[in-house]
């Protein structure tokens, strides 16, 4: 096998790697000369110090002293690239590294884009439509913090900085390694990975990033179906002042308790027609868009693999047709699904609190849970005992 070959190839790549990154607005960075610094290695590692210095200054004589040349060439010696290369790595020790990511940032979020759909008939997207939430929040957030302070490379063993009066978008942005980029406002980094086929992993990381997520998914809301799943926004048909005078006394009370707890399950009951979707939907537009949650409706085959994300910190869930879904597991048509467990899981919380994840957004997540059903006879018990759903209404009059 001919490594030669191979070493040659790699260094070949390298070096048009590093052209088509000077040639697309990249710069090398120069290390500068920090007094604060320097005085810090003065003063912490003396010892070091002195001894990296010493070297120094015996590499530098070496050069000098070479009796089999004339003076002028030992001279010349002094630009070689073996004392050059020595001289960097002590100025490498005295000067601070290009900045990057700190362990207090413990806050991160992820996203790969752009998005592969990978949908068969025997599965609903709702990875897929779960990803791209995160997806859309990563580059909402992107586009709130709008140009950084620093973008840096690393590539080749060189540092590079793109200058920033120049950034258009991470898009058009050539990269080759990790790119990290950095926002000293609200000291927030994003670190880029490139993959194959012009695939990208984007993530962001800050001590906090939850007021920036907040303001990202505002007035976002999913649609879960195995028939079709869409990111997209609520629309309500109905204003609530429309409702009867009863229903809109009982919103009132709704609106009172999602204020004053974290956890709120709601489910409203009658006869089909009698305006219980298009209320949870009102509700959803008019009160709970307003507070920052984001919602989720589900259906039949969504409830069962859904988990709300760990990285929101409100969420509502719409289920219609509870009766259908949390059916009384002493039935024997309710022994072929476990759709009721899945859904006592979610009224409890304990589907996603139950095991604390130690890495990532660790935040006390609001829920809200709105069902509809047509009847309560046919719902397990369980399901109505307290502490599963807080608030029940009978709509009685016909409104759709």
């Amino acid at each position: 096998m001919d490594f030669d070959y191979f070493r040659t190839s790699e260094t070949s790549n390298s070096n048009k790697n590093c052209q088509n990154l000077l040639s697309s607005g990249w710069r090398p960075f120069h290390r500068d000369f920090d007094l604060e610094y320097f005085g810090r290695i003065l003063f912490h590692d003396t010892q070091e110090l002195t001894q990296k210095s010493i070297n120094l200054m015996s590499y530098y004589a070496d050069a000098l002293a070479r009796k089999e040349y004339a003076w002028w060439a030992n001279i010349l010696n002094l630009a070689s690239d073996y004392t050059r290369g020595e001289f960097q790595k002590f100025w490498n020790y005295i000067t601070p590294d290009m900045m990057t990511p700190e362990q207090r940032h413990k806050d991160y979020l992820s996203t790969e884009t752009p998005l592969v759909q990978f949908v068969n008939r025997n599965s609903i997207p709702i990875d897929y439509v779960l990803n791209l939430l995160q997806e859309i929040t990563v580059l909402r957030v992107l586009k709130i913090l709008d140009r950084p302070n620093i973008i840096t490379q690393y590539y080749s063993e060189r540092d590079f900085y793109f200058p920033v009066e120049k950034f258009v978008s991470w898009e058009k942005l050539d990269v080759i390694n990790t790119v990290y980029a950095y926002w000293q406002k609200e000291d927030v980094w994003l670190q880029i990975e490139a993959y194959e086929r012009g695939r990208r992993n984007y993530t962001l990381m800050a001590n906090d990033l939850k007021p920036l997520i907040n303001k990202a998914t505002y007035d976002l809301a999913l649609m879960l179906s195995g028939y079709q799943s869409r990111v997209g926004k609520v629309y309500s048909q109905f204003p609530l002042r429309t409702f009867p005078q009863d229903i809109q006394d009982f919103t009132d009370t709704v609106q009172q308790t999602i204020l004053s707890q974290n956890q709120l399950a709601v489910l409203v009951h009658g006869a089909p027609g009698t305006g219980k979707t298009a209320w949870t939907q009102s509700v959803a537009k008019e009160i709970l868009v307003s507070l920052g949650y984001v919602i989720f409706i589900l259906d039949h085959d969504a409830i069962t693999n859904f988990v709300p994300p760990t990285y929101l910190e409100k969420i509502c869930i719409i289920i219609n047709e509870a009766d259908n879904l949390a059916q009384d597991r002493s039935s024997e048509v309710a022994q072929y699904n476990n759709k009721t467990e899945h859904i006592l899981a979610l009224l409890d919380g304990t589907l996603y609190q139950s095991v604390i994840d130690e890495s990532g957004i660790q935040i006390k997540q609001k829920l809200v849970v709105l069902m509809t059903c047509n009847t309560t006879e046919r719902l397990d018990p369980a399901m109505l005992r307290k502490g599963r759903v807080d608030l029940m209404y009978e709509f009685t009059k016909k409104f759709v």
